[in-house]
């Protein structure tokens, strides 16, 4: 069945771009300027276009930066970025061979990093993957093609190589590439390394290898066996391989959960939240699906599954994927619920070529370009922080707190089913089930319409529970009086 956008979705739109005029600034530039679409998918999986949460704020290039009064040269293939406890973003400028630090603004750069001290020997870097900093403020970089994981001090001084890794589950003639890496808050490493399906690897603080981590099983249809089990051995050969997916991305949350991004060929789950034991436990929605675009029949923009290939946490339940397919960051709750799109491919200020990277810096979503050499920053609209704001306080358990915010954002957005579902559940709590069961609905929500029709009806059992009783003692006695008087005109028949 093809989707479509409905009529009365675009007049929901043209409304909303009014209310954006008149809101002024950003969000003016938000609705009318943008170089690609914003939007979301309603209950039936239409495309529902929205205003935009995030605007492009900004490029940072490398060539436009200075270090000792000299620029510092393009970025080139830049491939990760990360933001230190004390605000420092670090670049892993991959081509360059060097680590880039710059301010929390972006704006100027604090040091770069090409070589070393090896124990007495100046060494450098090949090819640095991935970069990352630990909670201690020291430097953790993927050394991809030196086959390591170089450990340092903020000023460079050398703590750690971690390389060649030794463990029974692994073949004799592995070779370790580190990708990217993520460090907890015990200082435990976990990496995702090239042509390594058995998972994320977890390496103790003091280096050593100790396991694989979250494994992605990859299902067979009773349809692929069936046919696996008639193909001759030359067909087997020929037939895909069913292995487990590579992660591509990794960001750990306050907690210690892993969000670890991987492009799933189904494009249904592109980003798993695992619990310390490995174990996957990601909420995914109302729509069951955490993979980006959702597949829509007939569609050309939208036609095939979305690539994450980064993830990054942002505090209260929320996190956001970067899909490199069409260059989109999508951002979900702790629900699994979409909450908001931007972004596009392109060469206008706002959209990417090859986009590998997004971290949240400063409440700004900024996403790292390797084609173009480039961070683009986006900057939060007034649509965006009610949403980000509202979604918050309802993860801290403030459903009644979040009501105004999502009253504001259906001023923005009429059509928002997240907004009437918080305030459907803020009338839940507070025990109006008639206003639950109305925003509810407007938010198709069935799991907690349910609910709120279930105490409707049992509150208004309890509060007519008087008459109801009072009704049912009288048709007793009645039927009783009935009988008796039936059973005396029986008895004074016979005498007779």
């Amino acid at each position: 069945m093809k989707r479509f956008i409905q009529p009365k979705k675009i007049i929901s739109l043209c409304l909303a771009v009014l209310m954006l005029v008149l809101l002024g600034g950003e969000s003016v530039y938000a609705s009318s300027t943008l170089p690609y679409d914003t939007y979301n998918y309603d209950y039936r999986e239409y495309i529902h276009l929205t205003p935009a949460a995030y605007i492009p704020a900004g490029t940072i290039k490398g060539e436009d930066l200075t270090y000792n009064g000299e620029s510092i040269g393009r970025f080139v293939t830049p491939q990760d970025l990360c933001e230190a406890e004390d605000g420092n973003i670090y670049i892993a400028d991959t081509g360059n061979n060097r680590i880039v630090v710059l301010n929390n603004k972006m704006t100027e750069v604090v040091n770069i990093i090409t070589t070393f001290d090896n124990n007495g020997t100046e060494d450098n870097f090949k090819q640095p993957y991935g970069v990352c900093v630990s909670e201690a403020g020291q430097i953790y970089i993927a050394d991809s093609q030196h086959n390591r994981i170089v450990v340092l001090e903020k000023d460079g001084t050398l703590v750690k190589i971690v390389e060649n890794p030794q463990s029974e589950s692994l073949e004799d003639n592995y070779v370790f590439v580190p990708l990217k890496i993520a460090v907890d808050y015990a200082d435990r490493m976990y990496v995702i390394a090239q042509n390594m399906f058995e998972g994320i690897m977890v390496f103790e603080s003091d280096g050593t290898f100790a396991s694989f981590f979250g494994t992605i099983e990859v299902e067979i249809s009773l349809w692929e066996k069936f046919w696996k089990r008639l193909a001759t051995k030359e067909e087997r050969a020929k037939q895909q391989l069913f292995i487990p997916t590579e992660f591509t991305g990794i960001d750990i949350d306050p907690d210690g959960f892993v969000y670890a991004s991987n492009i799933d060929p189904n494009g249904v789950q592109g980003v798993r939240r695992l619990n310390p034991k490995g174990e996957d436990v990601i909420k995914k929605g109302e729509n069951g699906n955490v993979g980006g675009d959702l597949q829509i029949d007939g569609s050309t923009d939208y036609a095939g599954p979305s690539q994450f290939v980064d993830v990054v946490y942002r505090g209260n339940g929320i996190y956001s994927c970067l899909d490199r397919k069409r260059g989109r960051i999508f951002t979900y709750d702790h629900e699994g619920n979409l909450l908001y799109i931007f972004g596009g491919l392109g060469t206008q200020l706002g959209t990417f070529s090859l986009p590998v990277a997004v971290e949240d810096i400063g409440g700004r979503l900024v996403v790292l370009d390797a084609t173009k050499g480039e961070i683009i920053s986006f900057a939060e609209t007034e649509y965006g922080r009610l949403i980000n704001e509202a979604v918050s306080l309802r993860y801290e358990g403030d459903e009644t707190q979040a009501v105004e915010l999502w009253q504001r954002v259906l001023e923005l957005d009429e059509n928002n089913e997240l907004a009437n579902t918080g305030i459907g559940k803020a009338y839940l709590t507070a025990g109006d089930y008639v206003n639950a069961m109305k925003y509810l609905e407007l938010g198709m929500n069935r799991d907690y319409y349910s609910i709120a029709y279930r105490r409707y009806r049992n509150a208004k059992l309890i509060d007519n529970a008087s008459y109801l009783l009072t009704g049912a003692a009288v048709l007793i006695a009645a039927w009783l009086i009935f009988k008796q008087i039936k059973k005396k005109k029986k008895g004074g028949a016979q005498d007779e």
